[in-house]
Formats: C-alpha cells, structure tokens, sequence
C-alpha cells in the first residue's frame, strides 16, 4: 500500500515487477485499474476479494494498456467476478480476435489468457472512478496505445509505465523501426504541465517528488536518445530477467531458441549484433546481469535462475 493520501475508498496494491500495481476503487460500482502478469493471477483475485466488503463482486476493470504485466489477471477476474471490462480503444480489434502478435504477446516471449472486452477508453474520455471523474491522456511511448488517468480534483495521476519514480518502461516502438523517444519527451512534458501531487506508476511505490521524477525521466530519455543500441541492449536484459521472473528458471538453450519466435527480442538483438553474434550477445547480457544480481547463473548444467 502507500503511506501517501489517497482519497476514501481508493487503494493501491504495491506488486514488484512481474505484476504491474493495480489500483481499486470501492464505491457502488468497484473498479481495478491494472490487473498484473497471469502467474499471479489468483493472487490478484484473492487481493481485491479481501479489499471489496464482504458480499460485494468487482463490477469494472480498466487497462491503462495491454502489456502482459498489466492486463494478465483480467481472465481471472472476469471468470471470478464477471466484470466489465475497458480497455484502450487502439486495441479493441487484437482484443476482439484476440491476435497475440499485434498484442505484443508473442513478439516479447510472455503470456496471457485470453480475456473479452465490453468498453474502450480514448483520450480525451472521462470516467468515474469511485466519487471522481478521471480524464483519460494518451501516453504513447512505452506503448504506442497507453493511457493514463488523471484526477485533477487531487492531483492524482495514474501513470502506468510512462513515468516511474525513477524513469519509465521500455521504448518498445524503437525496436520495431517506429518513433517511440519523441511521443515518451512529449508525455513527460504532458505530466509536467498537469497539477500533480501523486503519481501512482505502473510500477514502483506512489510517490510525490514529480519533479525528480520528470527531471529522472529526462535524462534517462536523453541517455538512450544519443545511442539507441542502449535501448535495445536494455530491453533484452529487462525481457531476460522478466522470462525469469515468470518461469523461475531457464535453460541457457532456451533463452536463445526465444529469438526464434519473439521479434522484440530478435530487433533489440539485430541493433547490436549480426544474427551469427546473437548468441553470443546473449552470453554477454547474462554475465551483465549476473554480475548485477539481478540473475543466477549456473554454468555448469547451463540453466539461469530468478533471484
């Protein structure tokens, strides 16, 4: 939870990496913002149902985009609670046919139960969420189709993955030959022109130092910006270690047999080595991170650990 003020009846579940934050909204129609990676998916069920009064089911569920840590619960709410569900409205058609490529699903090695939708969020929409209009921006960048929502009442913008407390989430766009630094410089001059006093992330605890976050932001931004081989080689290593997270461990084989069919891995790898160098890229981004703890590496049966 948080130990910054929130307005009655809204609370935000802290998650890690693996799972993105929710946010829930108690009132006559109960909402959760962000529903975390399918692995934990019963873990998120049983966090809201101990949240809701006794007797009471979720009656929404909105995405603020579709990455597979932000939307991996919504099947099992949806089979628990029998919501309704919003999501942006870019991806009501990869929903509705339920397209794992252009969702992202397959081009990152992650997974996702296959979830409905009843509602879509564009920006420039309202929505109430507990006894507060939020208005819903656009925060493409990480995401092309990202949303935040933002509560001009308090102050209080729910950001997802466009701005952490100290950064943001992949460029993923740049891998795939498309603009992604530019629309990311042009949310954080979004944020910096909103009357914010918290920002909830996507990840990452609430926080109201917005202005060391913007200031962080930048120059992160500015880092990858001058060398985006930087970004490629940090979306590999944060790709790696969420594989990790979600399996607990992997064969060295089959961490390199994922470039065959996960093109964000495939692009991130072309931008910094030829095909015939990527397992060795591999190797090298394994070290990296093993070095950094952020991995276990045991070379003698050639397998990768969670820590």
């Amino acid at each position: 939870m948080t130990s910054l003020a929130l307005p009655a009846g809204m609370r935000v579940f802290e998650r890690g990496w693996l799972s993105s934050n929710n946010v829930l909204f108690l009132g006559d129609e109960p909402t959760l913002v962000d529903s975390g990676y399918v692995s934990h998916a019963a873990q998120t069920v049983a966090l809201v149902a101990h949240a809701l009064p006794e007797g009471q089911p979720l009656a929404r569920l909105v995405n603020t985009h579709l990455h597979s840590d932000h939307c991996g619960g919504n099947a099992a709410l949806q089979a628990h609670y029998g919501c309704r569900t919003w999501v942006p409205a870019a991806e009501a058609d990869p929903v509705r046919h339920w397209d794992e490529r252009r969702l992202s699903f397959e081009a990152t090695g992650q997974q996702c139960t296959r979830f409905t939708f009843d509602e879509t969020l564009s920006p420039g929409d309202a929505i109430t969420l507990g006894d507060h209009e939020w208005l819903v921006l656009g925060a493409p960048g990480h995401d092309p189709h990202a949303l935040m929502l933002y509560n001009a009442a308090h102050g209080i913008l729910i950001s997802g993955d466009a701005l952490w407390e100290r950064g943001f989430g992949v460029i993923f766009p740049e891998l795939d030959g498309a603009s992604g630094f530019a629309e990311q410089a042009a949310v954080l001059d979004l944020i910096e022109q909103l009357d914010v006093s918290i920002v909830i992330p996507g990840h990452g605890k609430p926080f109201a130092d917005i202005d060391g976050a913007l200031a962080a932001s930048r120059a992160r931004l500015a880092y990858l910006q001058a060398d985006p081989a930087r970004n490629a080689r940090n979306a590999l290593k944060v790709l790696i270690v969420f594989r990790l997270m979600a399996d607990g461990s992997m064969a060295g084989a089959t961490l390199k047999a994922t470039m065959d069919t996960a093109s964000a891995w495939r692009n991130a790898a072309a931008m910094l080595a030829p095909p015939s160098g990527w397992p060795a890229l591999l190797d090298t981004l394994v070290a990296d991170l093993a070095k950094a703890g952020a991995v276990r590496f045991d070379a003698e049966t050639d397998t990768l650990f969670a820590v």
